[in-house]
This record gives structure tokens, C-alpha cells and sequence, in this order.
């Protein structure tokens, strides 16, 4: 990669060139991010996986754009008007908007005004005008009215077109015109679709709606756009014309020199056309666009981070579960599951009108959690949740089995999706549901994999962003995720694996089906013997796959093989075999790190083993809790003002954080009732799925509205 690319990213995000430099050879290598971040941090300096997948996204963007120089190059010298200079402004260009702006003189045209004038012959005036060297241009005007110039001003009209093209695409100018554009104010009007539609009616805040563009806010910029779209509202930017058009006059002034009164009466004639017809539209335009693109990245940064808060999310673990899929009419799909998540059993109970069987399902509970021995309920969140898990608290199972209600998002999307049916051939998609809603509980991670993360409800405006950008960051996070957990080789899903550094959907099918005509992996080193799999995903892969029960316990670990002899020098040094120091966090601390350091190893990777050795396959997920709502809370009507209720949070935005207080209607803690002086990033006081104290401070019932002020 260019030395100019490195440096750019490398101020950019705030690190060191010669990380930005190593990271891109090792992209180059065909390595992956979480292998970089975990077990290359000597060439990185310890770059976390989010640094890494910011270089690398750098790398890509920097990549296409040389590709488009030598494009606009090729294009350029066809043309024969490729002088070292521009050649050189070109090749330098670090800005996409820049780098367009260069070659738009250059850029084959449709059909214009411009080049309609030029075919009659009126480009020499237009030089003359564009040079400043006519004294009296209705007299050097005359020569050109013949053909199809009928007139002095006809030609002169001419003239200004092809100036006023000129003005458009000087880069100069346009820049200079985005600076302004940018610190002018956004201003939205309703339409009269929008007065009229009740569709409408939800952008009822932006009918008459102004904000600097610089400061408006991510979901009031995206709200707006959308509103625009669907015809609801008409946008502008409040830019000065007058001062603009004088900005243009003025940089045209300082390239060109003044002209003569006369010749500048045309040239501000071609000014004020330009701006009106071609650079205002534009402008306005791209300003908007890289106003949207700021709202996208932010909009996006809080979707991955919801994402990895919801990926990561605690797990119950390997147990006996059972889980409700709830509902009124249809009743509740109730499913039991052994604690590897197979499916043993299902049926349905009605506890609630209008059929209301409570005896019988009080009895199916029951027998279903002694026959199957039952450790932990799983009760989906959504339609009857609350009223579900209130039933099944009153059964009365005891204190051994704990009750969890678990969020439905997408589990209608899985049941009804291919890797349901390829699950589950022969369940309908309420078994499907009710299955995905227990294990999810048992394992959050291994579960939610299977699902587009857009369909989790854990995002804002998610298909009004960019969606290749929106693509990438969520599989950067899934992939992070999975590989900052580690996945059990011998019993995880294709729909796991293939998020595993260096593995991908064919080969993570290739291992399932070697594991299933060859039994379980004795140990990582196996792997090689899967179809298409070398050394080079080995190398990627080997270091976040764990095995059970394996010979090596290092194979149970983080330590990757390449590192094993490292360990074995450990244990020699203490006299111990390997297996008596994996897990001893005594031994561990009689290591000295600096002994173990030469060559490619350094510091940062004999700390890592150390700390893996004490800790081997240490999940970083919390332990999971179990929570109740508040039992007098049933209705929206049954909120006081003031009174101070127990909440889990459900969405993180940029204005704020959506809860479930037990009701159909979630309440919004605004981030201004955060209690934090001066804190504009809810994700920065709370996490996903985190149990709260919250006092009540409004309640719409009109709109079905709760607003909520956090306590603890």
C-alpha cells in the first residue's frame, strides 16, 4: 500500500503508521482480523479487533480508489490533456469528493448547454470572456452570429454556458461552496401529501423543522430523508445565494485575475446561472449525502454495538429447558430440550382466554419439568410474555428451576428460514420458534448466529442506511464476537463455525460432515484432514476452536498450537507436565514472561499465554440473572407518576434507551434523564439486556408514551 494511504489512515484513526503498515501485509498474507488482534499484537502493538477492522476497511476504501485513479488516468491521457500536474494532483488525492472534482472537466459528457454552444462554434468566445481579455464583448460577439447564432446576445448566452460549466466544475470552487454549505442550517417543510396522509402525521415534528447541518442529530437527519423520500417533506439548506455567488466570482477572480467591467458583467451573469442552475442543486446534494453518511457510520456504530451486546449476552449454559413461545388465541408452544439443545418433546397449552385450560396446563407444566427434568424456562417476551410468566411463577416448581423471559426478535425470521427447515424438517414454525426461544437462553451466541442480525430489533432506521457499510460492520461483529468466545469443535452448528477466523460457509460444512463420517476431533492438529482445509486456515482457525476432553488441554484453549512450544518449555522449566500447568494459576506466577520472549515472540503474546493458562477457555460473557417485573404493573394505567419501577433495556439509541417495563409499550429513557452530566452516548451509561431501576416521570396514554428517568 502507498505510503500516502498509510499515513492517511494512520491519522485517521489515531495509531501509529507502521501499525497501519503491518496490518496491510498482514491482510495481504490472508489473514484474518480476530487473528491479527489476537495473535499477532507484536506487529500491531496490541491493536484491538475493532482497530484492526477499521484498518481494513481503510485498506478496501483506499484500494477501490486507486483502481478509479488509474481509471480517470487512462481516461485523462486519451484525451491527450494529462499535464505532470494534474497527473500529480491526482495521483495525491486522498479524498473520493476531491478526486471526482479533478476529473469532471474530464469526465465524457451528455448533452448540455454547454456542449450545444460549443457546437455552434461559440467556445473561442467563451475563451475570450473566460481569459478576461474582451474590452467590449457585444462587439467581439458580432463574428459569431451566423448559422445557428442568430444574435449577439444568442451568441454571448452561449459564451456564458460554456463559462458557467467551467465555474461548475472548477474544484476550487466547489469546495470552497461545500464549506459553506456546511455550516448553513437544514430546513424541512411538510407537503401536502404529508398534510393530508396520516402516514404523514408521524413526521409531525419536522413540518416546519430547522438545525445547523453540522450538529443535527443522527435519527433527526435520517428521519427527515426518509420523510423526504416517501414525498412528506421538502428539504433545503438555507445557503445565501448572493454570498455564494460572490464566493464564486471571487475565487474566479483570484485564478483569472479582474476582468474589465464589461467582460465582468458576463462573467457574473455565467456566476449567477451556474450557481442557480448547476452548483446549488450539486452541492446541496453532495453536502446532504455526507451529512447522511456521518448519520450512517453513527446509526451503524450503535447497531454493532447493540449487536455485540446482544451476541454476548450471558448464557444459561448446558441445561434442561424449557421454553414457552406464548400466545392468547393459538395458545403456547411449549417445547423441552436436552442440555445440548435437541428437541425431546412438544405440545401446546392454553392458560389464557379465550379457551383459559389453566388446570390442564398447570398439570402439563408440571409433569413435562419432572418427566424431563427441567432446570431452567425459557417464556418469549413477546404477545402474552408477561401473562405467560406469570402463570408459570404461580405453578409452583420450586426453587431449582429458574423462570427467564428471553427476547422473540427474530425468531419468527428463523423458524420460517432455510436453516429452520434444514433444523427441523418436520416441525411447523411455532415448534421452530419455540426452539430457537430456549436455546438462545442456553447460549445467546451459538443461537442468534442463525438469524440476520436486522431482524434482532436492535438497530435505528437500519434500512435507511448504507447497507454495504451496514453489511460489514455487523459481520465484523458477529465474526468478533464468536472468536472472542471460542466455539467447542466437536458439537458447534455450520452456522457457528463459519464465523470462525479463516473458515467461512464451505468449509465450515466440510468440517460438520468430517465430524459426522469420522466422529469427534481427538485433537486441533485433525482439522488438516478436512477436505480443503490447509494450513494456511488452520493457521487462522486452530487458535479459537476448543476440544473437550483432548489429549492436549491446551486444545481446550486460547493458546494457539503454534505457541505449544512455548508451554512446553514453561513446564519443563517448572519440572511439571503440561497438564498440571493448565489451570494452576499458582505455577503460573512463578513464570517470569521476559524468559519466554525471542524472535517473533514478544511480550504481549507470553502474557496472553500466561493469562490463558491460568484461565484456559474462560468465556468473557457474565453469568446470567434472573429477573421479575413488577407485579402490580399490568396496563399501561397501572404506571404512577414518580414511582420507581425495574426495567431491562431492549434498544440503545442515539437519543436515548427503549425498555421493557412489562407492558405491550416500551418506555423511553431519554439520554438527557441519564443522570450523567454532559453524557450524549447511552451506550456509554448502559448495555443491552441490563436490569435497571427507573423512576416514572410522564405517561402518555393518548400515544401510548412512557418516559422514564434512571435511578440505578
Amino acid at each position: 500500500m502507498k505510503e500516502i494511504y498509510i499515513k492517511h489512515i494512520a491519522g485517521i484513526l489515531g495509531v501509529a503508521p507502521w501499525q497501519v503498515e503491518n496490518c496491510a501485509e498482514l491482510f495481504e498474507e490472508g489473514c484474518t482480523v480476530p487473528f491479527i488482534s489476537r495473535y499477532r499484537k507484536e506487529r500491531t502493538g496490541g491493536l484491538s479487533d475493532i482497530d484492526v477492522a477499521e484498518i481494513k476497511h481503510w485498506t478496501e476504501v483506499f484500494s477501490e480508489m486507486e483502481k478509479r485513479k488509474v481509471s480517470i488516468l487512462g481516461t485523462i491521457a486519451e484525451q491527450d490533456k494529462l499535464t505532470a500536474e494534474l497527473k500529480l494532483k491526482i495521483e495525491n488525492c486522498l479524498s473520493g469528493t476531491e478526486l471526482e472534482d479533478l476529473y469532471l472537466p474530464y469526465r465524457p459528457k451528455r448533452k448540455t448547454r454547454s456542449t450545444v454552444a460549443v457546437a455552434k462554434g461559440l467556445e473561442p468566445l467563451a475563451d475570450l470572456l473566460w481569459n478576461g481579455k474582451s474590452s467590449h464583448p457585444s462587439k467581439d460577439a458580432e463574428k459569431y452570429v451566423k448559422g445557428e447564432v442568430s444574435s449577439v446576445e444568442d451568441a454571448l448566452a452561449g459564451a456564458r454556458d460554456i463559462i458557467a460549466e467551467r465555474l461548475s466544475e472548477t474544484a476550487v470552487i466547489r469546495e470552497n461552496l461545500r464549506g459553506i454549505f456546511r455550516t448553513r442550517r437544514i430546513c424541512s417543510k411538510v407537503t401536502k401529501a404529508g398534510k393530508e396522509s396520516p402516514e404523514g402525521a408521524r413526521y409531525r415534528t419536522y413540518f416546519n423543522y430547522s438545525s445547523p447541518l453540522a450538529k443535527i442529530p443522527s435519527y433527526n437527519l435520517l428521519a427527515i430523508l426518509r420523510a423526504e423520500n416517501e414525498g412528506f417533506l421538502k428539504l433545503d439548506i438555507d445557503a445565501d445565494a448572493e454570498k455564494c455567488g460572490n464566493k464564486i466570482y471571487y475565487d474566479y477572480c483570484q485564478e483569472k485575475g479582474y476582468p474589465g467591467a464589461e467582460n465582468g458583467r458576463e462573467i457574473r451573469l455565467a456566476v449567477d446561472d451556474a450557481y442557480k442552475r448547476l452548483l446549488e442543486p450539486s452541492i446541496s446534494n453532495e453536502v446532504l449525502k455526507e451529512a447522511k453518511q456521518k448519520a450512517d457510520i453513527d446509526s451503524i456504530r450503535v447497531f454493532g454495538e447493540n449487536l455485540r451486546q446482544l451476541l454476548l449476552a450471558p448464557p444459561v449454559g448446558e441445561k434442561r429447558t424449557l421454553a414457552i413461545d406464548p400466545g392468547f388465541r393459538t395458545g403456547c408452544k411449549v417445547v423441552c430440550l436436552d442440555e445440548h439443545g435437541n428437541l425431546l418433546h412438544h405440545t401446546v397449552i392454553f392458560p389464557h382466554p379465550p379457551a383459559a385450560r389453566k388446570i390442564e396446563a398447570i398439570t402439563t407444566v408440571a409433569e413435562l419439568v419432572e418427566k424431563y427434568r427441567i432446570e431452567v424456562i425459557a417464556i418469549g417476551s413477546g404477545t402474552a410474555g408477561r401473562e405467560t410468566e406469570d402463570f408459570v411463577r404461580r405453578v409452583g416448581l420450586g426453587d431449582d428451576v429458574r423462570i427467564f423471559s428471553v427476547s422473540e426478535d427474530g425468531a419468527s425470521v428463523y423458524s420460517a428460514s432455510e436453516v429452520g427447515r434444514e433444523e427441523f424438517p418436520s416441525e411447523d414454525v411455532t415448534v421452530r420458534g419455540a426452539v430457537s426461544i430456549g436455546r438462545r437462553l442456553m447460549d445467546p451466541l451459538a443461537e442468534l448466529v442463525k438469524i440476520d442480525p436486522r431482524s434482532l430489533g436492535v438497530g435505528q432506521y437500519q434500512h435507511d442506511v448504507d447497507q454495504t457499510l451496514l453489511a460489514e460492520k455487523l459481520d465484523n461483529t458477529v465474526e468478533s464476537c464468536v472468536n472472542a468466545v471460542g466455539v467447542q469443535l466437536n458439537t458447534a452448528s455450520p452456522y457457528l463455525l463459519q464465523y470462525v477466523s479463516g473458515i467461512g460457509p464451505a468449509l465450515s460444512q466440510a468440517i460438520v460432515d468430517y465430524r459426522s463420517a469420522h466422529g469427534a476431533f481427538k485433537d486441533r492438529r485433525e482439522l488438516l484432514k478436512v477436505p480443503r482445509l490447509g494450513e494456511k486456515a488452520f493457521q487462522q482457525c486452530a487458535g479459537f476452536l476448543r476440544i473437550h476432553g483432548a489429549a492436549n488441554p491446551l486444545d481446550d484453549s486460547a493458546v494457539h498450537p503454534e505457541s505449544y512450544p512455548i508451554v512446553d518449555r514453561m513446564a519443563g522449566d517448572l519440572g511439571v507436565p503440561v497438564k498440571e500447568l493448565v489451570g494452576n494459576a499458582e505455577l503460573c506466577r512463578k513464570i517470569k514472561a521476559q524468559d519466554y520472549v525471542g524472535g517473533s515472540v514478544g511480550l504481549p503474546t507470553v502474557n496472553d499465554i500466561l493469562q490463558e493458562l491460568a484461565k484456559p477457555g474462560r468465556d468473557p460473557r457474565a453469568e446470567v440473572e434472573e429477573f421479575s417485573f413488577a407485579e402490580h404493573i399490568h396496563e399501561i394505567d397501572d404506571l404512577k407518576v414518580g414511582e420507581e419501577v425495574p426495567v431491562i433495556v431492549t434498544n440503545l439509541t442515539s437519543f436515548g434507551a427503549f425498555v421493557d417495563i412489562g407492558l405491550h409499550e416500551n418506555g423511553l429513557i431519554h439520554a438527557s434523564q441519564m443522570g450523567v452530566r454532559g453524557m450524549a452516548d447511552p451506550s456509554k451509561v448502559l448495555k443491552l439486556h441490563q436490569k435497571i431501576l427507573v423512576r416514572v416521570i410522564s405517561v402518555d396514554l393518548e400515544r401510548g408514551r412512557i418516559g422514564l428517568r434512571l435511578v440505578s
